[in-house]
């Protein structure tokens, strides 16, 4: 609102209000919102779980996954195999490449 001579004016759609002699003017601090946040569930992994001890807590149950590296080096294409390992218990991920 924007105070005029005759009491206060809304800048977005030009309604005015007529002032009496006790009312005042108040700024008003506009209040910023957070962003959302997005909260994945990690609990619900897709992968196979395997009889695998974590290097860093030693729980023996783990969710186990592939991936294919492939590169050239000197002239000869080549592909690796590496097997990725999730600990159950508490979430430390390590490889072991093949």
């Amino acid at each position: 609102m924007k105070k005029i001579k005759n009491g206060f004016l809304c800048r977005k759609c030009g309604n005015m209000i007529h002032a009496n002699a006790g009312m005042q003017s108040k700024k008003v601090k506009k209040i910023e919102h957070p962003s959302l946040v997005y909260v994945v569930d990690s609990s619900k992994d897709k992968y196979v779980k395997v009889s695998q001890e974590c290097p860093k807590c030693g729980y023996k149950e783990a969710f186990h996954w592939f991936s294919v590296v492939s590169g050239e080096h000197a002239g000869v294409r080549r592909e690796r195999t590496i097997e990725h390992f999730k600990c159950t218990k508490c979430s430390h991920t390590w490889t072991k490449a093949s």
